[in-house]
C-alpha cells in the first residue's frame, strides 16, 4: 500500500463485464467491450480487461524502469520497449487465473546492466507490487 495517495483515477463498466462499454469517470476514454472467441465469445477488435491490464502493465514497466534508469544515471535506448503477454484461463479451484509474462528489449546496452535495470524496475513497478505473490513473473531480456 502506498504511505501517500499522489494521482487517483476511477473507471466504470456496463453490460455483462466482458460484453458492454468501459469509460473513466473523467470521460477521457471509453471503450466497447468483448469477449474473446477463445472464452466463448464473438470476439473482434474490441478491448477486454485482459487486453487492458496488458496494455497497463507494459507502460507501467516501462516508466519504472525508465525511473530507475534515471536513478542509476544510465540512459535507456529511445528504442526500448516492454511487451507484456497475458493469458487466461481456469484455476482449478472453480474460479480463474492470470498468466502474465514480459519482455524487455534494450538495444545497445550491456547485458548485466540490462539485467539489473529489469530487476530493479520489477521490485519497484506498481503493477509488479500489486501481482507479487499471487503471480510468478520473471521478466526477460528480449
Amino acid at each position: 500500500m502506498p504511505d501517500k495517495i499522489l494521482y487517483n483515477t476511477s473507471a466504470t463498466a456496463s453490460g455483462d463485464g466482458r460484453n458492454g462499454k468501459v469509460a473513466l469517470d473523467d470521460s477521457s476514454f471509453t471503450a466497447d467491450l468483448a469477449t474473446p472467441k477463445e472464452l466463448g465469445g464473438a470476439g473482434g477488435d474490441q478491448l477486454n480487461p485482459e487486453k487492458m491490464f496488458a496494455m497497463g502493465y507494459a507502460a507501467c514497466f516501462l516508466s519504472a524502469l525508465r525511473h530507475v534508469a534515471s536513478a542509476k544515471k544510465v540512459k535507456v535506448p529511445d528504442e526500448a520497449t516492454v511487451n507484456t503477454e497475458v493469458g487466461i484461463g481456469p484455476n482449478g479451484s472453480g474460479g480463474f487465473g492470470l498468466d502474465v509474462s514480459i519482455s524487455v528489449s534494450l538495444p545497445g546496452l550491456d547485458a548485466d546492466v540490462a539485467q539489473d535495470l529489469v530487476d530493479t524496475a520489477h521490485a519497484v513497478c506498481p503493477y509488479s507490487n500489486a501481482t507479487r505473490n499471487n503471480l510468478d513473473i520473471k521478466p526477460v531480456l528480449a
